[in-house]
């Protein structure tokens, strides 16, 4: 699978809740860290741990720019729209991905912070 096409998977199946279909995308050994300088999360088991909390939630995901393919690196810019106690709420994120020569996931990073969310 192309890189482009894994980070348009990851965007659908973030916007369907889709948790096998996240997890799909990754390695058995792959690592996520969201949002940069939280603890990494390593391994399949933990990465699924760590959607399921996403994925119970409605929430919709869509592209904010152009994706950026660099030998086995992707990174690209998305938004989240989500419910919050203080209502609709929208997180920019930048992620980056590095693959594998299988094409999936090895290395997971998320860049943002408070000041990339706000209400809508």
């Amino acid at each position: 699978m192309s890189k482009l096409r894994t980070v348009e998977q990851y965007m659908s199946a973030l916007s369907r809740q889709d948790l096998d279909g996240i997890v799909a995308l990754y390695a058995e050994d792959a690592t996520l860290e969201d949002p940069i300088g939280t603890p990494i999360i390593e391994g399949k088991v933990a990465i699924r741990e760590f959607y399921s909390k996403a994925t119970c939630i409605k929430l919709s995901a869509s592209l904010l720019g152009d994706v950026r393919i660099a030998g086995g690196f992707v990174a690209f810019p998305f938004a989240i729209t989500l419910p919050s106690e203080a209502g609709q709420m929208r997180m920019e994120i930048i992620d980056t991905f590095k693959f594998n020569e299988q094409g999936l996931i090895t290395e997971m990073k998320a860049y943002w912070g408070e000041e990339n969310c706000h209400l809508v």
